[in-house]
């Protein structure tokens, strides 16, 4: 067993990466025992990430608020606490807080075999925000 102390450092989800007020703190990053990395991520109201993909794809568990998440080739859908979203390999999407709510999720995806877990894209305009 492997026990690590929480340090107590929550980081805000990067401009390039993210619109609005977003707050990440990790659970684990991919190392040499595993290639699973996990981050608990917490989005204010309006908060959403840019379009991204994962080489091997990413697994959310919400665990509060209202959210939205959404792939370029389909619809926006409302996510609520307990809900598992399975995105595919390769799959664009983005997910965030609905406008009037905040929503926080456990994000989960596997490292390739060159160490990369998300590439990301360009921002979610608005008028693709707006669908959800």
């Amino acid at each position: 067993m492997r026990f690590t102390r929480s340090e107590g450092r929550t980081a805000s989800g990067p401009a390039d990466c993210f619109t609005g007020t977003v707050f990440i703190d990790a659970v684990r990053d991919p190392d040499q025992q595993s290639a699973i990395g996990c981050a608990h991520v917490r989005f204010a109201p309006g908060a959403r990430t840019a379009w991204h993909h994962h080489p091997r794809g990413q697994t959310l568990y919400v665990t509060d608020g209202i959210g939205l998440v959404a792939t370029r080739h389909g619809g926006v859908q409302e996510i609520r606490p307990g809900d598992v979203v399975v995105i595919e390999p390769g799959e664009e999407h983005w997910h965030g807080a609905t406008a009037d709510r905040f929503m926080a999720h456990l994000a989960m995806q596997e490292a390739d075999e060159d160490g990369e877990v998300v590439t990301w894209l360009d921002h979610v305009t608005d008028d693709e925000y707006d669908r959800g």
